[in-house]
């Protein structure tokens, strides 16, 4: 019968099945844009975080680059009915 040549502590025990407790990150939406965030932080995408603009992510793009990232957010709020698309129709 096969013995431990040394004794196995809980710490290495642990530290050896730990990848099983691993659990893959849950993302949420951003409500601006719709690009999936990890909740609880800023959107790299948009700059905004519940809502608020807190980064200004056009400052340093350049007026090309501000148009296809514009455009982009504009098409990620397609699908949302929001108050002012409301009160226009």
């Amino acid at each position: 019968m096969a013995v431990p040549k040394q004794h196995r502590s809980k710490s290495r025990q642990g530290q050896r099945r730990q990848h099983l407790f691993i659990k893959a990150s849950r993302t949420v939406s951003c409500g601006k844009c719709a690009k999936p965030v990890l909740p609880h932080t800023m959107c790299a995408n948009c700059g905004t975080y519940r809502g608020r603009e807190m980064v200004d992510v056009f400052a340093k793009l350049s007026k090309k680059e501000q148009k296809v990232k514009a455009k982009d957010i504009a098409e990620g709020n397609k699908g949302e009915l929001s108050l002012e698309k409301l009160s226009q129709k």
